[in-house]
């Protein structure tokens, strides 16, 4: 059983780093930030889904010379947008929320 000293000064400590600016901040940040990513991605989903569903000619139209269709290059940018978004994401958290966090952890050492 974890000894209740112990417990209180983790509390006290986590309670001041939730109250801290800076973390408010860096929470507040990183999470519009990757819900406005996550509603992107779901809309481009969510519009190639309604192409597929509503507009099969357009999907079906042949792409160049070839047998290639709209719809596979489209699924195709797709697949490529969820990289995109990841890699903006990941530069992001390497850079801005990075550093909110060093400046966090300058302030409550």
């Amino acid at each position: 059983m974890p000894n209740r000293e112990v417990t209180a000064v983790v509390s006290a400590e986590q309670e001041r780093i939730l109250r801290n600016p800076k973390f408010q901040e860096l929470v507040r940040t990183r999470s519009g930030f990757a819900w406005t990513l996550a509603a992107l991605m779901l809309a481009i989903y969510l519009g190639f889904i309604l192409l597929v569903a509503f507009a099969r000619d357009l999907m079906a139209m042949k792409v160049g010379g070839g047998v290639t269709s709209l719809g596979i290059v489209l699924g195709l940018v797709v697949i490529v947008s969820a990289f995109a978004l990841t890699g903006i994401y990941v530069q992001r958290a390497n850079s801005r929320f990075d550093e909110l966090t060093n400046d966090l952890r300058k302030e409550i050492s």
